[in-house]
Formats: C-alpha cells, structure tokens, sequence
C-alpha cells in the first residue's frame, strides 16, 4: 500500500475516473477503470462502522477512520467538489490546523481507542479538574464567558472585551476535547456525536453555574461557557423600572423580553420570575434549554423543566402545561411557528407566559411574530397579538465607562392604541406612540441610550454602535455636541 510505505500522502477516490495517488511527483493513477460514484460509495461502505454508514447512504459529510495494519487511515469527503471525491490518507492523533478533527472523527476514534477516552487526560479525573480550574478562574476574575478554541489559550469575555489567559498553555484538541468530555452528560455525547452541537449545563457547588455550548469548528472542538449566578436576582438590582414590573401582577397575557444574544435576556427574566415568586401565591412552569437560573420556591411553587431532559421538545412542553394546573409559563426561546402559535393560544386562555426572542426593537419583535405564519394566517395572528401581547422589553448590553456593562432597555406596554397599530398592521408608527407614552412608562432604545450618555455611563461612541436607529441617535448626540466623524457612516 503506497500510504503505508510512505510513497504517496493521500488517495483519491473521484467519480468517473481511476483511483490515483498524490505523490510527490504529481498524481499518479493506480487503476485503469473509472470508478462510479456507486462503486465508491459501496467500496468506501465496507470499510466504515455503522455509526458512520447513514453518511454515506446520502453521499454527503462523509468523514470515518478506519483501522488496518495497526494504523488509522481517515476518510474524508471534499465538500466543494463538483462530483463525489473522497480522500484517504494516514490519521495523525494530535490534529493540526490544516488537518482538523472533527467531532464525530473525534468520537468516532474514541469509540476505537477507549484506552484514551479523555483527550491528553490520564483519566476523568484529571480532564475534570482542569476543566473545573478554568471554570473557577472565569468565577474569579468576573468574566461572562469563556472560550475555549484549538491552537488558543482560554479566552475570557469581560466587560465586553476578549482577553486571553497569557500564564495558561495553548490549546491542543486533546486537551479541549478531554475538558469538556469530563463534564458533558451522556445524552449531550450523544447529541453532539450526531449534530457537531450542544448545549447543557454545569454546577461547581460553591461557585457558580454555568451554560456549556460545545461546537465544532475547523481546528476541532470548541466551546462557549456562560457563567450563570447561583443565586437568582432581583428587579431592584436590575434597575427595572415599577412600569415593567406591574406586568408581573397579570393574570394573563404574553409579555416578551427581547435582544441579541449575550444582552441579558435570561437574567431579566430571571428578575421577573423571582418578582412573581415574592408577590403572588401561583404556579410557575418554566421550559428551558438548558435551565440556567435555579429557582426555589417563595411564595409560588415552581417547576422547573429542561428540554432534551425533562421534555422533548419547547412545543411538547408548552403543549403539556396547559395540563399541569399552571399560572404563569416561562418559554425560554419561541423558536418556531408551532410554539409561537400555542404561546398566544395560551396567552389568550388566561394564562400568563413569559418568552423571549432575538429582535432588537419592539416593533421589530411583532413584525417577525406575525412574519412565522403563512400570509393567509397573518391578519389572524395580528389579531391575537392586539389582545394578549401585553408588554416588550427589548435590551442590549453596553460596556460602562470605567468598566462593566449595563443595559439599555426599549419599553413597550400594550394600550389601546398600540393594539390598535398591530391589529392593523401599523408597527411602523409604534415608535412614534411609545415617544409620546413616555408619562405610562414607555421608553424608546434611543431615549434609553441617552440616558446612560448624559449620566457618563457609557461613552457616545458605545450609544451609537448600540443604537437600532442610527441616524436619529446620531442626530441627538450631535445635539449635545459629540463629534460622531468615523463612526455615523452607518447612518
């Protein structure tokens, strides 16, 4: 075999045409007959576990190691090519830049070598414990987030800004994936092993929570960790304002808080639910993917449900709490039509549910609600939020002047007249209706950035990348006599 001898690097397996071999001469043919795509998919076929056979069923994302002579041999499927084109060449353990691991090639070899199944770890142990220093690290240093990328050393999220952790050793794949393995639970192997993504959470007792996303990138493994407090926060500490917490005391309705990922959404949340939990005597279901902040009973009795663990799936969820004697519903994410659907059906039926989604602005909230439904079901849905939707809070971080972030919140409560606009499709004119509300409470994210400007909490350079409506914030800072040069092109 010319692989093994070292005489070629790789062998290529292409349609309608013969096996040939890279060499350092140049391509070289090792066969005279052309291969069809059929015939490679059947000759790479028995040579692959049955894990990785459904792949090459569909001809597409092929990749599988294969055991011969004491050596691994990985095939993988070039992606951008015209017709169907495999490449074999010798596994190399330690992955480079050029040569990635993959999850499930990564998987797939720890199925194959169980005498490693922890990376550059000795055992479980040892992968867990330098997982949980970094974990501790982050809690130390009050970072949001840390990043975890082969070929880096951990990277903190602090204030807004990436900062590497310089005392600590680069990151090889081993070393990523052997950490995260430690802490991962089986279903979420499981998960990952088939979709490259997961999402779970984990607990050092003392310390802090945390929300694990695992993904794959072209280096291999990698990883996002959130820190999430123990304890749950409140509405006094957020600096939400008494107009928002009043929809609290609502027997019924949607209430939705908004924003681009990493803004916030969960700890605002989280506030609500613990407001709720001191002031009234009712049940609270929340759906969760995964559970982040960990609520004990108050006043209230809540059940707290992760999806994947505890339920299938949020619309399941959602759709079995109507038989669970609920007050209040706390979806984590509407992330599709159906659960959007039932969310407004139960909003609707004298219950109160809290969701989120990923708008910037209140107006931008409604118009992508009614956008999830076929045009013959959006004048309906239209109707439906005039009667239940109750309030939007839509929010953004923003880096504070001396350090931190704070957040900037656009507040929409529901009147007669905003029902009104959507009930008629009009969402354009309800920034205009929340400018002129401003007495009930009602603020716009552009008034809200002001604020944080004129009280020198944020700088007027942060204010305007923040803003959703750039021309009318650069107006306002131009006014207070701010030099925007460099930055109001995006006007």
């Amino acid at each position: 075999m010319r692989l093994e001898s070292g005489a070629a690097s790789q062998i290529v397996l292409e349609a309608d045409a013969p096996i040939r071999c890279i060499t350092p001469a140049g391509p070289q043919a090792v066969s005279q007959q052309a291969l069809s795509a059929k015939q490679i998919l059947a000759l790479v076929g028995e040579l692959a576990a049955d894990e990785d056979k459904p792949s090459i069923a569909a001809a597409k994302g092929i990749r599988f190691l294969y055991s011969w002579n004491d050596q691994r041999w990985l095939v993988s499927q070039e992606a951008e090519a015209p017709a169907l084109r495999l490449m074999v060449r010798k596994w190399v353990e330690k992955a480079t830049p050029d040569d990635p691991a993959t999850p499930a090639t990564q998987q797939h070899l720890r199925r194959r070598a169980s005498d490693r199944p922890f990376g550059s770890f000795e055992n479980e142990g040892s992968a867990r414990t330098a997982m949980e220093s970094l974990l501790r690290e982050q809690v130390r240093r009050g970072a949001a987030d840390l990043h975890l990328r082969v070929g880096e050393r951990p990277i903190l999220r602090m204030g807004g800004d990436l900062i590497r952790i310089e005392e600590h050793a680069v990151l090889d794949d081993g070393v990523v994936s052997g950490m995260l393995w430690s802490i991962m639970p089986d279903r979420n192997k499981a998960e990952f092993d088939a979709a490259w993504d997961t999402d779970f959470a984990h607990e050092i007792a003392g310390v802090s929570r945390f929300r694990v996303n695992v993904l794959r990138d072209r280096h291999g493994v990698a990883a996002v960790i959130r820190t999430i407090a123990t304890t749950t926060v409140t509405v006094e500490q957020m600096g939400i304002t008494p107009e928002v917490q009043q929809l609290c005391a609502l027997t019924k309705g949607l209430v939705l808080v908004t924003g681009p990922t990493g803004s916030g959404k969960s700890t605002t949340l989280c506030a609500l639910v613990d407001l709720v939990n001191r002031s009234r005597s009712d049940h609270i279901i929340t759906i969760e993917d995964p559970i982040e902040f960990v609520h004990q009973s108050k006043k209230c009795l809540i059940t707290q449900r992760q999806v994947g663990v505890h339920t299938q799936s949020f619309k399941s969820a959602l759709r079995a709490a109507l038989r669970e004697d609920p007050d209040i519903i706390l979806v984590g994410e509407l992330r599709d039509l159906e659960t959007i659907a039932i969310a407004l059906e139960t909003a609707e039926t004298g219950h109160l549910v809290f969701g989120t989604l990923h708008t910037s602005t209140a107006a931008s909230t409604i118009n992508r609600i009614v956008d999830q439904f076929p045009a013959d079901r959006q004048d309906q849905i239209r109707v439906m939020l005039a009667e239940s939707l109750k309030g939007v809070v839509s929010q953004t971080l923003c880096k504070k002047i001396g350090g931190g972030r704070v957040a900037a919140r656009e507040i929409l409560l529901v009147n007669k007249a905003v029902s009104s606009m959507i009930r008629e499709g009009k969402t354009v004119q309800i920034n205009n209706i929340i400018q002129t509300q401003k007495k009930l409470g009602m603020e716009t994210l552009n008034d809200a950035l002001m604020h944080l400007v004129k009280n020198k909490t944020v700088e007027a350079e942060e204010a305007y990348v923040k803003s959703a409506e750039k021309k009318d914030m650069a107006s306002k800072l131009r006014a207070l006599g701010y030099n925007l040069d460099g930055l109001a092109a995006e006007e």
